[in-house]
């Protein structure tokens, strides 16, 4: 049996282990790197840890370290009644708020994970609060991001056509930038009609003030104390910090407990005020979305600084903060990654994909081409994958068979739209950035529909895009 063959077979042992036995798949994946690593690859410790995400890392735990605080101060709380006020307080508006917003930053040139890593945690918030189901928000603010992502001026853009052009094929900066985003409004347009949005619409709109349920109050309506916890829950209670929450309103789930600067009656007509910590944190998202969009800045690396310069001037809502911050989570895409890094390191991709691109059919292997760089981009990098693909893809291309244009945009659109895949940044970027829901439950939710779209995606986008030969 080949090594690329063991490797293969290796992670598929993973996954079953961590579904059937409930064992963090980051953990059993740490332990599969080191022994496929030493045993079969013969790498030492230097070659497995080149795998590790350490970029990745470092933006998992930077952004949801600052929105933690901003969770723990009432500055999500703000932010989302500010949104209901700018739709007149039509839920259902919400997520096509999002989906736009995304798709804006990144057509304009910020990298998708920027992107998602900016709007997630907001766009979530707002879910959890006005009972809209998570697994929607964070689809759509994923799939606005690569609606977007392949427009001629966008990071994603550019190198994929400048990989087209290296490789003397013709291209069409257009039709890319449109094929991704049709794929994805269609994508997001299902979304919406299958996971509540016929039932937003029908709720109508909602003031601030409301818990999103008409008829019902909101969850922090109810009485309760806290010393210093923020409370949590689906049913109106909530626990967090040394204090404790209860509240009686009804099924909206609670964002934060109440405290005195939080209670109706604000100026702002949104029952909470803006206090010192809250225009500070304000300020910090700002600078977050300046530093990363105008001066290309890292994004974690900005939010981690951004935190501890909030955390050192109102150190009680930091100690809150850390104790949110996704670990598990974090473990989890660290430990998969560091594997597929391995795997790449033994050549495990490289080895699939010659074998695709030696096929002697055309369609069959631009088909597969698509399959695989929807597999592999779920767990790794979606413009290296087609970095990679779209090079073995000339030689068959050049036989004048397949449509270099279709082609190209078929892979582009497979290797991305499984972004949402909770392996992938942008998914576990979503992962991480939900409060207040039950993390393992909506990995679950992630991957089950990340397997759902690298099922089907690539297929329809080889019909639709490679079978009519365009290009």
């Amino acid at each position: 049996m080949s090594p690329e063959l063991i490797s293969i077979l290796v992670l598929v042992v993973v996954f079953v282990i961590a579904t059937t036995r409930s064992v963090n798949m980051g953990a059993l994946a740490f332990a599969a790197a080191f022994g496929v690593g030493t045993l079969v690859a013969d790498l030492d410790a230097d070659g497995i840890f080149a795998g590790f995400p350490g970029d990745l890392f470092v933006v998992l735990v930077g952004v949801t370290y600052l929105f933690a605080i901003a969770r723990a101060n009432g500055t999500t709380d703000w932010l989302v009644h500010a949104a209901v006020r700018l739709v007149r307080g039509r839920v259902a508006l919400i997520p096509w708020v999002m989906f736009a917003l995304t798709g804006a930053l990144t057509a304009i040139g910020a990298v998708s994970p920027a992107a998602v890593a900016i709007v997630a945690p907001i766009a979530l918030s707002f879910a959890t609060r006005y009972s809209i189901s998570p697994l929607l928000m964070g689809t759509m603010v994923v799939h606005g991001a690569q609606a977007g992502g392949f427009s001629p001026i966008s990071i994603y853009g550019s190198i994929v056509n400048g990989i087209v052009e290296r490789e003397k094929l013709p291209g069409s900066e257009i039709g890319l930038f449109l094929a991704s985003l049709v794929a994805n409004l269609l994508i997001a347009a299902v979304l919406f009609a299958v996971l509540g949005g016929r039932k937003l619409w029908a709720r109508g709109a909602v003031a601030p003030e409301d818990g999103g349920v008409p008829g019902q109050g909101t969850a922090s309506a109810g009485t309760g104390s806290s010393t210093g916890g923020s409370g949590t829950g689906t049913d109106g209670t909530g626990t967090g910090g040394t204090g404790a929450g209860t509240g009686t309103g009804g099924t909206a789930p609670a964002a934060v407990a109440v405290r005195p600067e939080q209670e109706t009656g604000g100026a702002e007509g949104t029952g909470i005020r803006l206090n010192p910590a809250r225009i500070a944190t304000l300020v910090a998202l700002v600078a977050l979305v300046v530093a990363v969009l105008g001066f290309d800045l890292d994004a974690g690396l900005t939010a981690v600084t951004l935190a501890v310069i909030l955390s050192t001037a109102w150190p009680d809502d930091s100690r809150r903060a850390v104790g949110e911050i996704a670990w598990s989570t974090v473990l989890l895409i660290c430990g998969v990654l560091t594997y597929v890094g391995v795997l790449e390191e033994m050549g495990t991709i490289t080895w699939a994909g010659e074998g695709v691109g030696g096929i002697g059919v055309p369609l069959l292997a631009a088909v597969l081409l698509c399959y695989i760089g929807a597999i592999v981009s779920a767990f790794a990098s979606s413009v290296g994958i087609m970095g990679a693909l779209i090079p073995l893809a000339v030689p068959f291309l050049a036989q004048g068979e397949i449509g270099a244009i279709g082609m190209v945009a078929a892979l582009a659109v497979s290797a991305t739209v499984v972004d949402v895949s909770p392996f992938s940044t942008n998914g576990a970027l979503v992962l991480a950035a939900a409060p207040d829901v039950d993390r393992d439950r909506f990995f679950r939710q992630l991957m089950i529909y990340g397997g759902i779209v690298v099922a089907a995606v690539p297929v329809l986008a080889w019909l639709v895009l490679v079978v009519p030969g365009f290009g």
